[in-house]
């Protein structure tokens, strides 16, 4: 298993990604996106990927340099249609917008519908809590096949449903809470496959609604299981309001469509906190807030407490001084593509 700058895979993804369509802009966004997913060590939404990506480009699913458009809009409030572009591209443009709205009506919403997959959910968030706002953004993956069962039942119904908050505050990592409202997400089954490994219990079941820790059952008729075991009630309640948030606000539908076509509708609102608060009085009692939680005596068994996003905060330190490891079978994948696209001198692989 290669150590790779993240330099290096930014290069790399951002070259393929050329190669196959996309403009010099909208490739750079993609590659900074996707491999600041491997950094914080979410390597499920990283490098893994730019395959998945580049063969739905020659699918016709994703479309390089597609228009971005309002179809509808207040001062507090937009719609957009991605037009099938990088979804990446699509949702960075979208938050940003969202952002410049909030700064002078204080709060703004927006949806979005027809994008590709978006990626890890904290990277949009977090520009947001950079500009002194909270954010949050949810995500369904339209009407593409599902992978998670709800609760109680054996085959699945939902997409994996992520939602994710950031504020802004005075730590030293930003504080950022991004998670599948299934107990894990589809990408780091897919990781699992890729590197042999096993999965969690609690985590699957197969064709037949059975516990499985195979992670090749997800794509033989198995399904993933909601967040919270056996209150798996409460994930299932969550995906359903992520996918109402995304999908149904966003005119995408719910259940599966004959054509597959995954459909990362998003849901994005933006808070101003100075409309509340001194901004500056409240990143500092949110520092104070997460310093007391992390001063809890831990438990046994565990050696720190951590607030949110911080374990990804020092993973990305780590990554950024020591590399990016990169699974063997995808790594393979990689040094395929470019091959194909006549990259290897290149990009020295």
């Amino acid at each position: 298993m290669p150590n790779v700058s993240a330099e290096k895979l930014i290069e790399i993804a951002k070259s393929l990604l050329i190669a196959a369509g996309a403009s010099e802009e909208e490739a750079a966004v993609v590659a900074r996106y996707n491999i600041g997913a491997n950094l914080v060590g979410h390597d499920s939404h990283g490098i893994i990927l730019i395959p998945s990506y580049i063969d739905r480009i020659k699918a016709g699913h994703i479309v390089p340099q597609a228009p971005w458009v309002i179809t509808q809009e207040t001062p507090t409030t937009t719609v957009v249609d991605g037009n099938w572009g990088f979804g990446y591209a699509v949702t960075d443009r979208a938050m940003r917008y969202t952002i410049e709205k909030a700064r002078t009506q204080n709060v703004a919403a927006t949806t979005i519908f027809r994008q590709s997959h978006i990626g890890r959910l904290a990277s949009y968030p977090l520009l947001a809590a950079g500009e002194g706002m909270i954010a949050m953004i949810t995500a369904d993956s339209g009407r593409s096949p599902k992978h998670v069962a709800p609760y109680g039942g054996a085959k699945a119904r939902l997409g994996t449903n992520p939602i994710c908050f950031a504020i802004p505050s005075n730590l030293d990592g930003p504080l950022v809470f991004d998670m599948a409202t299934s107990a894990a997400a589809a990408g780091k089954i897919n990781v699992a496959t890729a590197r042999g490994d096993q999965v969690p219990n609690g985590w699957l079941i197969d064709a037949d609604g059975k516990p499985s820790n195979d992670p090749r059952v997800l794509k033989a008729g198995g399904a993933l299981l909601p967040l919270g075991g056996t209150e798996g009630y409460k994930g299932t309640g969550l995906a359903v309001i992520v996918e109402i948030l995304s999908g149904l606000l966003t005119g995408l539908g719910f259940g599966v469509e004959p054509t597959g076509r995954h459909n990362d509708g998003c849901f994005i609102a933006v808070f101003k906190v100075s409309a509340f608060r001194a901004l500056d009085t409240f990143k500092q009692e949110v520092t104070d807030f997460a310093n007391y939680l992390k001063a809890t005596p831990p438990a046994e068994g565990f050696k720190e407490v951590y607030y949110p996003g911080e374990i990804e905060f020092r993973k990305e330190q780590d990554r950024r001084a020591n590399g990016v490891p990169v699974e063997d079978a995808t790594w393979n994948k990689i040094k395929e593509l470019a091959q194909g696209y006549g990259l290897t001198e290149k990009l020295g692989l």
